[in-house]
């Protein structure tokens, strides 16, 4: 899904920028473009970087048991 309209920033591409190690909105604006424009996306695209960032922190054996 489209996350950021102004840019053609996916929700896709936002998890991949979190999984390279994107930390920060700031950083992954700088990345992507996202947030750049209007800005309506910042929330949104904030939400997925915490849970990808949340998600790559959890250790092997719970995210074993979650599949």
């Amino acid at each position: 899904m489209y996350v950021c309209i102004c840019n053609g920033i996916t929700d896709h591409e936002i998890r991949q920028a979190a999984e390279a190690g994107c930390d920060s909105m700031a950083e992954l604006t700088m990345r992507t473009g996202a947030g750049s424009c209007c800005g309506s996306c910042v929330d949104m695209a904030s939400e997925l970087l915490e849970e990808t960032r949340a998600a790559r922190a959890l250790p092997l054996p719970v995210l074993r048991q979650a599949a």
